[in-house]
């Protein structure tokens, strides 16, 4: 499979759901909300290429070339329908997956995703691109969590761990360069309004008031046709601090609405 790593858990029938994390971390960061999905729900949680097991993986670098890489993926494990949710730079690669495949994805999630504007905490971004201490790691973490969420010792070891293998910092070089078409002082690459706004599938879009690495927009900000819901006083990490309420979203999500 081309170097992708994907972890399938669940039910082994119905239309799978697909996990996609944010940029520097891995499948585990949605452990907590996997725990309470339903059990009936067939779920597959992919490493991004170039992080976790997918480091080496075909389709490193930017949003756009992971898209392409983890449709392959999907295409050759056999899952020609499913129900997508991206995290942050996840939240981008997830989008595209979508403009480029509407008709195979059954429903869109995205949480504080990437690519909506070009506001972007670059100085935060490139500081956690090269963390690779564990005082490092915990001091970038506790920033894009925000007020009130100690991150916990085991996720900062895991952290640590994955960045000491050989060419994990040179491929989050290579993301975090990749994000910044024009160059950081320019911000993010934007995805394109009009092509968010056609997608036919139902999108759900979470965001936390206190993001302090993708600020949460005015829903004006958005399509008019994604429900959006605003979660005060969190921040950046949201399937960690609140899987409560992104489980709530993708159970509604993943059950057509019910």
């Amino acid at each position: 499979m081309s170097g992708l790593h994907m972890e399938i858990s669940g039910s082994e029938t119905g239309v799978p759901l697909v996990l996609l994390h944010g940029f520097g971390g891995d499948g585990s960061a949605w452990d907590a909300v996997r725990a309470h999905l339903p059990g009936s729900l067939r779920v597959i949680t992919v490493d991004l290429p170039g992080h976790g097991g997918s480091l080496n993986s075909d389709g490193r670098g930017g949003a756009g070339r992971m898209a392409k890489a983890i449709l392959a993926g999907l295409d050759e494990a056999g899952f020609a329908q499913f129900h997508l949710a991206g995290h942050s730079m996840g939240g981008a690669v997830a989008a595209l997956i979508a403009m480029r495949a509407g008709d195979r994805v059954t429903s869109l999630t995205l949480v504080a995703p990437g690519g909506m504007a070009r506001e972007i905490n670059v100085d935060l971004l490139g500081r956690y691109a090269k963390a690779s201490t564990e005082a490092e790691i915990s001091a970038c973490l506790a920033e894009m969590a925000g007020p009130g969420f100690a991150v916990p010792q085991a996720v900062i070891e895991r952290f640590v761990a994955a960045r000491s293998r050989p060419g994990a910092l040179q491929a989050l070089d290579e993301t975090y360069r990749a994000m910044f078409p024009a160059g950081p002082a320019e911000g993010q690459g934007v995805l394109p309004a009009d092509a968010l706004a056609a997608l036919s599938m139902p999108v759900a879009v979470i965001w936390g008031t206190e993001d302090r690495v993708l600020p949460c927009p005015n829903p004006q900000a958005l399509p008019a046709s994604f429900a959006f819901s605003v979660l005060p006083g969190l921040g950046h990490m949201l399937p960690e601090q609140a899987p409560d309420a992104v489980v709530r979203v993708l159970t509604q999500a993943v059950s057509g609405g019910a």
